[in-house]
């Protein structure tokens, strides 16, 4: 098997092409790959497939072997790998996700390889039920959530896979490998969840770190930027257009109302290309 080590701000993917279908062991094949001391090393395994609706197809396995319906880094890797490997000479692009759809995506190519990608992550769902939560409410803002003793205060989001944003003093440093798995697999979330704690700077910026469900703590979550933004949009708390830092690296998100549609601008790198 072929396959490229890739990254988008350090949230990185093992991205293989050439399959037509999911492969049956995928899950296993994530497992083992994904492992930093015994395998290859990396947050998830993504494969580039055929789409009968969109330019390609992309399928993301989690390290844990559990899938995600959408994953903002890895469809910013996607695009790179299918241009720069000469799949496509368009620089609009469209590619199918599990949970959010077909997405648009345009890449800014310099000296013939792709150096940003803009996607379109579409609207965001905000209806408690459909996150999904077990709180039946048009938008869950602010609301609180307890565990261990402790009371947060969260707003959901789902960008295609779901998102529970909440504002700390100082998240950078903040206590991610206590209360995100502790979050993650709170019963409000019947399908778990990935949890966002978020500072805010100033209208136009906001530091976040994330625990993301089934991978645990990443240097970047492109979904997750695009939740904290449209979070802290009802939260009155950012303009519709900001910087979000991450561990790895800076993400330009922006919450259109015009559409409704949030767009996400970042870059995505190579890191090494092998066969298993």
């Amino acid at each position: 098997m072929e396959f490229t080590k890739m990254h988008g701000l350090g949230n990185d993917f093992i991205i293989v092409y050439g399959e037509q279908e999911l492969p049956g062991n995928a899950s296993e094949l994530a497992v083992s790959l994904c492992n930093r001391f015994f395998g290859i090393g990396a947050d998830g395994l993504v494969y580039i497939l055929p789409s009968e609706q969109a330019d390609f197809r992309m399928r993301i396995i989690n390290s844990d072997g559990s899938e995600a319906e959408q994953c903002g880094n890895a469809i910013r890797c996607v695009s790179k790998y299918v241009y720069d490997n000469g799949l496509t000479d368009e620089k609009e692009i469209t590619i199918e996700t599990l949970g959010a759809g077909v997405q648009k995506v345009q890449l800014t190519v310099e000296e013939g390889s792709v150096a940003l990608v803009r996607v379109d992550m579409g609207a965001p769902v905000l209806e408690g039920l459909k996150v999904p939560t077990t709180i039946e409410a048009e938008q869950i803002v602010a609301h609180p959530i307890e565990v261990d003793g402790r009371e947060f205060s969260f707003t959901a989001v789902s960008m295609g896979n779901p998102h529970c944003v909440i504002y700390v003093d100082n998240a950078a440093e903040f206590d991610l490998a206590t209360w995100g798995p502790k979050l993650e697999t709170h019963p409000l979330f019947p399908r778990k969840i990935n949890v966002e704690f978020v500072t805010v700077n100033s209208r136009t910026h906001t530091d976040m770190r994330v625990w993301e469900r089934g991978a645990g703590p990443t240097l970047a979550c492109g979904t997750g930027a695009c939740a904290t933004v449209v979070s802290s949009v009802l939260n009155g708390l950012t303009d519709r257009k900001a910087t979000v830092s991450l561990k790895g690296g800076d993400l330009l998100i922006e919450w259109s109302e015009e559409d409704n549609h949030v767009y996400m601008t970042g870059p995505a790198a190579v890191v090494y290309r092998g066969t298993l």
